[in-house]
């Protein structure tokens, strides 16, 4: 890769989307930034927006916290993590949750509840204990350096989305001397806060509902922010970025190739509703909201072409007074797996019972029930929850490739 010249001040953004344990994915692309792509962007180089939502917030978290980090410790503080990923690392899983979880799913056994040292209730719900989970989130983000890298503008604004579970209303977090909650004003269905994001929000916006338990903030309680806004493409749009960077989960397809495929006996398979439906509620969106992107860049620049090229500028006031913001084109990238994350799950699978090595019992009957049925080329429910080394460090490495093949594009868009 050429060494290019110094950034320009166009406003880039960094969208980072949830996927469960697919975000071994994300953290291979952003071990391949930080080793090098930042470095070809100069010394001060930081995005200025970092959305993300579920596992996105997450590493959206780390991300801005740990700006100014030399890149080799950065990278690796990441990938660690991801590579020596276990369900014990993530899930505290034992032999009486197998009668426990079927009686909480049925409201039959006692409630999950955790308090703070006030006595208050922190969380609820949840039929797992995700405790080392939170201890993950606590300990491997460098919580210490967000506040000021956020008052040096490393980045200018970090965003999060939950949902608040009584109202079901989409609030976005917003942290940095950069945010602004006007763009919001207008939307009847998305709410906008500015606060200090700390470690309690970063778990709300992971708190898988139902399944994990929700998190109290202020007077609410939230879960899952990628309900309604997995890939967090609006926020970044909202706050008028000029350029953006996205890292999909899901391997990008023609409309044809997904109704090419059909396996008539696993529609009766649980395992394989359940994948397909995660699919649809958490990635899937995100095509539609980039397509729509492309559709808004379409019109702006035909609306030039036909009125001049004061034409943004004359629609703006009125677009403004409706959407709270103006329409402005916007530049993107978007980096998403080559490979079909549900196979590599299935192949990781069939790789560690091969070996007998690394799975608990309790890990291994929890993979082999998503597998209950399901074809190996369909194994989108055990590429969501298999946080287990054998599959994670597959999706690292095949992240740090797709970065890798796609680098000048990307060194492109952050300095055209």
């Amino acid at each position: 890769m050429p060494d290019l010249p110094s950034v320009s001040r166009s406003r880039i953004s960094l969208v980072l989307s949830g996927g469960g344990s697919r975000g071994a994915y994300e953290a291979g692309i952003l071990s391949y930034l930080f080793e090098h792509v930042y470095p070809k962007l100069g010394p001060n180089f930081e995005f200025d927006i970092i959305s993300g939502t579920s596992v996105g917030a997450i590493h959206a978290a780390y991300v801005a916290a740990s700006s100014g980090m030399p890149a080799p410790e950065r990278s690796r503080r990441l990938m660690t993590t991801w590579t020596q990923m276990s369900f014990d690392s993530v899930l505290n899983l034992r032999w009486t949750d197998l009668v426990g979880i079927p009686l909480r799913g049925l409201g039959l056994g006692p409630t999950r509840l955790r308090g703070d040292a006030a006595g208050a209730p922190e969380v609820k719900g949840g039929l797992v204990d995700i405790a080392p989970l939170e201890r993950l989130v606590r300990e491997r983000i460098p919580w210490s350096r967000l506040r000021a890298n956020l008052a040096a503008r490393r980045p200018g604004v970090l965003c999060t989305a939950v949902t608040e579970v009584h109202s079901g209303v989409v609030r976005v977090f917003l942290d940095g001397l950069d945010a602004d909650t006007t763009p919001w004003l207008h939307d009847p269905h998305v709410d906008a806060a500015i606060t200090e994001i700390t470690e309690l929000h970063v778990r709300a916006s992971a708190a898988i509902p139902f399944l994990f338990p929700a998190v109290r903030i202020g007077p609410c309680f939230y879960v899952d922010g990628g309900l309604r806004l997995n890939t967090p493409l609006s926020p970044a749009v909202r706050l008028r970025s000029d350029k953006i960077l996205v890292v999909g989960l899901k391997r990008r397809t023609s409309k044809q190739e997904k109704i090419a495929y059909c396996e008539p006996e696993a529609l009766t398979q649980p395992a394989f509703l359940l994948g397909k439906l995660l699919d649809i509620l958490l990635l899937d969106p995100i095509d539609n909201e980039l397509r729509q992107l492309e559709i808004v860049n379409s019109i702006l620049a035909g609306g030039k072409a036909q009125f001049g090229d004061d034409f943004i500028d004359r629609i703006a006031p009125t677009v403004a007074s409706a959407r709270g913001v103006a329409y402005r084109p916007v530049d993107f990238v978007m980096v998403s797996p080559s490979a079909d994350l549900g196979r590599v799950a299935a192949d990781a699978y069939g790789s560690s019972r091969a070996t007998q090595k690394g799975q608990s019992l309790i890990a291994s009957l929890i993979a082999r029930t998503a597998m209950l049925g399901v074809p190996e080329q369909e194994a989108d429910l055990l590429s969501y929850i298999y946080f287990d080394a054998h599959y994670t460090r597959r999706l690292v490495e095949l992240g740090r490739e797709d970065a890798k093949a796609i680098a000048d594009e990307i060194l492109t868009l952050l300095h055209s």
